[in-house]
């Protein structure tokens, strides 16, 4: 059954995955490892009413596992295949921030958390446990032995505080706010 399978589809495959990877050889690989994947759900190849579009499908996902692979391990654009018929949303961002960006993010958290040394202890710890330690408002009524709403209304207006001296100092303003 498999073989008559091969026999009357693996031109088929062949020229889908030329078409996908517009290089022989990955073409090659790419249909060596479409094969491999229809010989390991051989079982499945008598329940499929459309071996045509199975194929196809099989092809087409095992296509976009290996780019996404391939995206992953490479973290910049000139390492990335020029040649590549996807559609763009089938690509897979990059969560990693660039180095520019970790150092703009660097530079505004130590802006802020200067301005923040300098808030009164009491919103300065409420600031520090809600946002750096991550703590729950009931966990910092507990630290702090106050009731919760008074954690909600300190964290607000410590909040507000801390926007008002990074607003009033220009040199900050300019660096966090947008233009």
């Amino acid at each position: 059954m498999l073989e008559g399978v091969y026999e009357e589809y693996n031109r088929y495959i062949y020229h889908l995955c030329l078409k996908l990877t517009r290089n022989t050889v990955e073409a090659e690989d790419l249909m060596q490892e479409v094969w491999v994947k229809v010989v390991r759900y051989e079982s499945y190849v008598h329940n499929v009413d459309h071996v045509k579009a199975w194929l196809t499908t099989i092809t087409m996902n095992t296509f976009r596992d290996r780019y996404r692979k391939n995206v992953r391990r490479s973290k910049y654009m000139m390492h990335q295949p020029e040649t590549l018929d996807v559609p763009v949303l089938d690509l897979v961002p990059n969560q990693e921030l660039s180095t520019e960006e970790k150092v703009e993010k660097d530079v505004i958290s130590q802006l802020v958390q200067t301005k923040m040394n300098e808030l009164d202890g009491i919103y300065q710890k409420t600031l520090w446990y809600f946002y750096v330690d991550q703590y729950s408002l009931a966990e910092i009524s507990d630290l702090m032995r106050v009731s919760i709403g008074t954690v909600k209304s300190r964290l607000f207006r410590a909040k507000a505080r801390l926007k008002e001296m990074l607003i009033a100092d220009r040199g900050i303003a300019e660096a966090i706010l947008p233009a």
